[in-house]
């Protein structure tokens, strides 16, 4: 019997955002195949993450050219962005939290590509004055994944229902990210 490794690696995602300490024996449970199996197409829980990852950068990739972060205002980008997210944002909130993956020299360039594509979105909405330029596009991408995987977390826990993710993630974003009254540092006040 051949194994599907696409359905493998989606069963383990969904089994890994749920429970991130998984073992190996109940991410082939899940998957239905023996533990052998398992460790024929993935010879531990690195390869298995590493597996993930790429899946993850690739679903990421797709969501980001589906989201045309180059047409239209800015601030809708960002909301087409958020909303393309949802459906994988539990494996990314899981892969956010796997420190092996972004650090070394084996880091994937996939991260890269999409920091720079998330960035460059931001730069945008910045050089057309709908953003603030106080906040920098490294730092709005890296509170942008924040929020996503925060959110994920959220709603996998029942704490926000999976319906407001979009729409609390791009509220609080976009409220704190649009250009408008600026805030005066030294009284922590809008002038």
């Amino acid at each position: 019997m051949a194994v599907d490794r696409d359905h493998v690696l989606r069963t383990a995602a969904a089994l890994l955002t749920r429970k991130a300490t998984s073992t190996m024996d109940e991410v082939a449970r899940a998957a239905g195949i023996s533990r052998a199996t398992l460790h024929r197409h993935f010879a531990g829980r690195d390869a298995l993450v590493r597996a993930l990852e790429s899946l993850g950068i690739a679903e990421c990739e797709r969501v980001l050219d589906a989201a045309r972060l180059d047409g239209g205002p800015a601030p809708d980008a960002v909301r087409r962005l958020v909303a393309g997210i949802e459906p994988v944002a539990g494996l990314l909130a899981f892969l956010y939290t796997e420190n092996q993956l972004f650090e070394g020299e084996e880091q994937n360039a996939g991260w890269a590509r999409i920091d720079g594509r998330i960035a460059a979105l931001f730069r945008r909405g910045q050089a057309d004055g709908a953003f603030r330029i106080d906040l920098t596009p490294a730092w709005l991408t890296e509170a942008l994944f924040g929020l996503l995987a925060s959110g994920a977390w959220a709603v996998a826990e029942g704490r926000v229902a999976r319906n407001d993710y979009t729409r609390m993630i791009t509220e609080l974003l976009l409220g704190g990210v649009l250009r408008g009254r600026r805030a005066d540092p030294a009284h922590g006040e809008e002038s």
